[in-house]
Formats: structure tokens, sequence, C-alpha cells
């Protein structure tokens, strides 16, 4: 058997990027070959990130990025298993390679996406995921993303903690305005811009709703509309992010409507990504399941 040496496996991690155990375990298969050993780490790593791929994945980040003349930008939701890898270097680095290639390449869909070369790496955000997964042991999705560009605006974005993302398109006003109001969305979480973003089958739900409470409560029939609008209004404000009192506002009255008047500014568009959103979570009832397998036991 050949002899496998230090520097050979620190040139097979530096061309995988795999731990230096999973490089030394390669190379004595394969007796030494590294381009052998390559190979066998990138069928590995197909296998074990297929393997994984049954996995959900409701923890992760979502990370931004903003090209360097502030026209082009994209905000991204990659997820992972666990939320100790949520924190892991590699990964969160692998998360903003994304966002970075999504502003540079214009993606149509996750599939165009894994296709592409990857932003300050080698090979493909395919690739790139897939090594990931061998190197931590965890599925990872690419799972949404949405990228904005503009000719006459500006892109803001914020982040809370990787765990929400913000990217606002705006034209007027300061960089410090268009921070403000991504951090506003993530705070206050708006469904729309204004009313005519709404989907109207949850207004004329709330206008139902509304009548048949004040029904109930024995108002006057000639007044039950009036009070639905009223209350139809009242939801349209809290929905909608012109509509929304600003988080910063310091007379705690100010809308974000009027705070843009004031800066003459407006907002053409905004994404929002909270990590896991929607994803169902699967909780592990261990004691359950052992329970099930002795009562299985027993019967057999």
């Amino acid at each position: 058997m050949a002899e496998i040496t230090a520097s050979m496996v620190m040139a097979l991690r530096g061309a995988t990027g795999l731990g230096m155990m999973e490089c030394k375990k390669a190379l004595i298969e394969t007796n030494g070959d590294a381009k052998a050993a390559e190979e066998l780490l990138r069928i590995k790593s197909g296998a074990k990130a297929t393997k994984a791929a049954s996995r959900i994945t409701a923890e992760g980040v979502v990370s931004a990025f903003v090209s360097t003349d502030g026209k082009s930008g994209a905000v991204v939701e990659v997820n992972c298993e666990t939320d100790f890898v949520a924190k892991n270097d590699d990964f969160n680095a692998f998360a903003r390679n994304v966002a970075q290639t999504v502003t540079e390449q214009d993606p149509t869909d996750i599939a165009a996406l894994s296709d592409l070369a990857i932003a300050n790496g080698t090979g493909t955000i395919e690739e790139a995921r897939k090594a990931l997964v061998m190197k931590i042991g965890e599925n990872v999705t690419v799972r949404r993303f949405t990228r904005y560009a503009t000719t006459t605006g500006k892109l803001a974005t914020y982040l809370h903690g990787s765990k929400i993302g913000v990217m606002v398109e705006y034209a007027g006003g300061s960089d410090t305005l268009g921070r403000d109001i991504a951090m506003h969305i993530a705070a206050s979480k708006p469904k729309a811009i204004d009313a005519s973003g709404v989907n109207a089958e949850d207004i004329e739900t709330e206008r139902r709703i509304a009548i048949e409470k004040a029904r109930e409560a024995g108002k006057p029939e000639a007044m039950l509309e009036k009070i639905a609008e009223g209350t139809v209004q009242k939801f349209l404000k809290e929905m909608t992010l012109l509509g929304q009192i600003f988080v910063k506002a310091e007379d705690g009255k100010q809308t974000i409507e009027q705070l843009l008047k004031a800066q003459a500014a407006s907002v053409a568009a905004f994404q929002m990504f909270v990590v896991g959103e929607g994803i169902e979570k699967v909780v592990e009832d261990y004691a359950a399941e052992v329970a099930a397998t002795i009562a299985a036991a027993n019967k057999g």
C-alpha cells in the first residue's frame, strides 16, 4: 500500500474542501491515487447528499447581497436541519455566496440557480451544496430567493439575527430611510405596500366577521355596513406598509406613508423571508418510539 502523507491529505482537502479524515480515508481506499480519491469523494458526497435529502430542513438562515452600485440585489433562504449548523461559518458563507450568485447571474428559479457557478468559489451551486452536506453531515437546501434590479431607485436590506431578512426597492430619501423601512418591515410584517396588494378574500372575510359580531352585539341593521367598513379600514392599516405606524416614530403616530411623504420618497416593492416559515417541523418523541417498539416486540 502506498504511503499516505500529510501533504497528500492536505492537497486533497484543498481540492475538495472536505475534512482531513474524509480525505485520508479516500486516499487509503484508492491506494494513494489523488485523482481517484477526489472522484471517490465526489461520489460519496453525492450519495450522502442524496441520503440526507429526505430529512426536513426547517432551520437555517436568510442572507442578502446588494451590488456595489446598489442597483441589484437578492435575499435568499438557505435551510439546514439544526440551529447548531445554522451558526456554522461554512454554512453561512455558502448562504452569502448564494445571495451574491443570484444577484450577479439572475437565475429564473432554484433549478437554474443550481447549475450556475457559485460566487467566491469553484464549481456550481449544486456541487458546493453537496460538498457542504458531506462536510457538515446535514441536509442543506436553497429554499427560495427574490432578486430586485432597479434603474432609477435604490435597494436596502435588513437582516435580523439571520432569521428574518428584508429587501426593499425604494426611490428618494436617504440610505438611512431605506434601512429604517426595511427594519420596520421586519418588525411589523406588513402583507402589502397598500390596500391594492391585500387579498380581496381576506378583506371580505374581515367584513363578514365584523358584520356578524356587530349583529350579535345587538347593533341596528342599518349600522352594520358602516361598522364593518371601519373594521376593514383598521385591518388594512395593520396589514399594509403605508398604513402602519413607523416603529421609530417619536410621537408614536407617524405612519410610513407620512414618513415617506416628508422625504419625497416611495416604496416600489419589498420582500421579507422568515427562516422555516411554512415548514412543518418534526418533533421526535423518542419515549413514545421506544414504547411502540417494545409493544410491537411483545406482540410478536
